[in-house]
């Protein structure tokens, strides 16, 4: 091959790679447009409202809230990968919480509700679990 003949055939590759490029940053662009965390935000924001919607008590919300961002970063489908605990309150075995809900796998709601009766229960209060929390960085 000649030096002209190597020179066009990378030539057209580059032409090909650099449509290819083009297409991409163009899809890219509007999927880059929303972040990737705004996937997890919107569940999150909803999560959180519907526990604000059952905790009355600001105070008792704040803590439960501070268990939650720490267990599961308010991910209803969080799985601890050592122990098998899941949800947003990471009930060990997840199963546990079948007792508030049939869809205790899928719906924050029923995740809530029951790690709020766990935590009034074994702690007294949200609060109380908190408290036991950060101690022990476990409830």
């Amino acid at each position: 091959m000649t030096f002209s003949t190597i020179s066009r055939v990378a030539s057209r590759k580059l032409a090909t790679v650099a449509g290819a490029a083009l297409a991409l940053g163009t899809a890219g662009v509007v999927f880059a447009s929303v972040p990737a965390q705004a996937a997890t935000a919107a569940p999150k924001a909803a999560a959180q409202e519907t526990a604000k919607q059952m905790i009355k008590d600001s105070a008792q919300f704040q803590c439960f809230s501070k268990i939650v961002e720490h267990e599961s970063g308010w991910n209803h489908k969080a799985t601890n990968a050592g122990s098998g605990a899941y949800g947003l309150v990471q009930a060990l075995p997840g199963s546990k919480m079948a007792s508030a809900g049939s869809d205790w796998q899928t719906n924050p709601a029923t995740q809530i509700k029951w790690g709020l009766d766990y935590m009034k229960d074994r702690y007294g209060s949200p609060c109380g679990a908190w408290a036991f929390w950060q101690t022990h960085n476990w409830y």
